[in-house]
């Protein structure tokens, strides 16, 4: 684990936006820039944005570096499970991809029952729903607790805020036929089940994640990320009883530290954003770090120098190839 000074080191160094010219048709989403090349590829970018509340808040140093090998990591192990999108990875913060026609929803699947964003499950658990995007759920669940089987929590994609939507409503609205729909939720289950037995492997708990898929040549393939500490949620496995029955948060290693930051000020994705301090981006670094280390078993390794030239020169270096 690399030092909080070496990371307080690369506060300026970071990758906020990119603009390389001639690299394709670019497009920008919270997170990854991304440029469509004439023969069917896509670069993804990974800056080092920081995104919470659908709101795009600053940057964390390593951020990207960290989101686009863990994801590198998952994509390779999961291929048995699920066929994706990644083609090779010829930088850090860099993945190349097979271009996909995106599925119109984003796929949650959750374990437990936690969160702070309008669309989580305690949070609107907290507030009396009692089903949540066709899963009822029980009277007298507790923050954190696991449910008694993993649920499926689809959200819309596309609009100003995401929307949490059933299987039901999806069809009804157009989004997705029903073979589609049930399509795409096995795949989501399978993964995160091979998510589950992963983390446990590591002394972690897979709390809940989010898939995006793609058709590739009429085929669904896993798209964008996956198990990373943006669309996932991490807790270690050997507190959780101990403080699940004292009532008190459990031991994160995910973007939740952000939120629950942002939320401790008021601040849930209405208005302005409180900026983040340096400590704060300076911890969160440090989590991502731990997380990738601790999912993979893997040494974490810095890349030295500007960021932003060896980036723009791997990704030109990809249009020549």
């Amino acid at each position: 684990m690399i030092s909080e000074a070496r990371i307080r080191q690369e506060l300026d160094n970071v990758l906020d936006s990119t603009d390389f010219k001639g690299s394709g048709r670019r497009s920008a989403g919270k997170v990854r820039d991304s440029y469509v090349l004439p023969d069917g590829r896509r670069v993804l970018v990974a800056t080092d944005r920081v995104s919470a509340f659908d709101c795009v808040l600053g940057t964390i140093p390593f951020k990207g570096q960290v989101l686009n090998q863990l994801a590198a990591f998952w994509f390779e192990s999961t291929r048995q499970t699920a066929a994706n999108h990644m083609l090779a990875v010829p930088d850090p913060n860099v993945m190349v991809v097979a271009e996909c026609e995106q599925l119109p929803l984003e796929f949650i699947v959750r374990g437990y029952i936690t969160g702070v964003t309008k669309t989580s499950a305690w949070y609107n658990y907290q507030r009396g729903l009692r089903n949540l995007c066709g899963n009822p759920l029980p009277e007298g669940l507790r923050k954190d607790q696991r449910l008694e089987r993993p649920i499926l929590t689809p959200t819309t994609k596309h609009e100003a805020h995401d929307r949490n939507i059933s299987r039901a409503e999806a069809l009804a609205e157009g989004l997705l036929t029903a073979a589609r729909f049930d399509e795409a939720a096995d795949i989501c289950f399978r993964l995160f089940d091979a998510g589950v037995r992963h983390a446990a492997a590591r002394g972690l708990i897979l709390v809940d994640t989010k898939y995006e898929l793609g058709l590739l040549n009429g085929k669904i393939v896993v798209s964008d990320e996956i198990h990373t500490p943006d669309s996932s949620r991490y807790w270690y496995a050997d507190s959780y009883e101990r403080l699940f029955a004292a009532g008190e948060d459990q031991r994160k290693l995910d973007k939740e530290y952000v939120r629950e930051w942002l939320a401790a000020r008021g601040f849930r994705g209405d208005g302005t954003p409180p900026p983040l301090p340096d400590d704060v981006r300076v911890e969160a670094a440090r989590r991502y770090i731990m997380a990738y280390e601790q999912v993979t078993g893997l040494e974490f390794k810095p890349v030295e120098g500007p960021i932003r030239e060896r980036v723009r020169c791997a990704v030109a270096a990809i249009g020549k190839a």
